[in-house]
């Protein structure tokens, strides 16, 4: 036996706004997930590329400086 509720064609109507409803809401939310993952992307990628560039930075003048030290305190003795 069917559904006092369900057997009026008015009845099935009314559900439509609320599906609409629901839809707009996950979509916003999608888009809102969606923003705040590419954000953090964003975020993290400049913040890894500060660190590479502070690292490669130091690492150069560690370099500089060693290479300085060895051509000063280094002595080649052709007749050995």
């Amino acid at each position: 036996m069917p559904s006092p509720v369900t057997d009026k064609p008015a009845s099935r109507q009314g559900f439509w706004p609320a599906i609409v409803r629901i839809f707009l809401v996950e979509v916003v939310l999608l888009l809102a997930l969606s923003g705040a993952v590419v954000g953090y992307l964003n975020w993290s990628s400049e913040a890894a590329w500060a660190e590479f560039v502070a690292a490669s930075k130091q690492s150069t003048s560690e370099a500089k400086s060693a290479v300085q030290t060895v051509k000063g305190h280094v002595h080649c003795d052709r007749n050995a």
